[in-house]
């Protein structure tokens, strides 16, 4: 079975448009397995039940940001493996750095081409 049809991936965004999008593209790529949620909180229950591979998050989400989400996900044991993806409009150095101490897998720049975020995908999980 290929890696896409196993991959887990929750997309986490406050704008169903962006979420419509990024979604779009998984299933372009052929991914099968795809949950959304629309802020960090809904993310980590949705989690909890349903464990994932990879985590796609928005950084500017009411409540619980993109990098407060990451840092929840790396202090809790069940999670703290998983893969994890910020998209960002802003992607100032300090947030980029900030993740990455935070263990940032990677990150992609709004607003993003769908072969740009296959790259970062595959720098995550491998070749999709």
């Amino acid at each position: 079975m290929a890696l896409r049809d196993q991959l887990r991936t929750i997309v986490v965004d406050d704008m169903s448009t962006s979420r419509g999008l990024i979604t779009q593209a998984l299933e372009g790529f052929g991914l099968q397995q795809i949950e959304t949620a629309v802020d960090g909180q809904s993310a980590l229950q949705k989690i909890a039940t349903w464990p994932v591979h990879l985590v796609i998050s928005d950084m500017n989400m009411p409540g619980m940001n993109g990098l407060q989400l990451l840092h929840s996900l790396r202090t809790t044991p069940q999670t703290k493996g998983v893969g994890f993806l910020l998209i960002t409009g802003k992607a100032d150095r300090e947030i980029i750095e900030y993740g990455k101490k935070l263990g940032m897998n990677n990150f992609v720049k709004k607003p993003f081409q769908p072969d740009q975020l296959r790259v970062a995908i595959e720098a995550i999980v491998g070749r999709l």
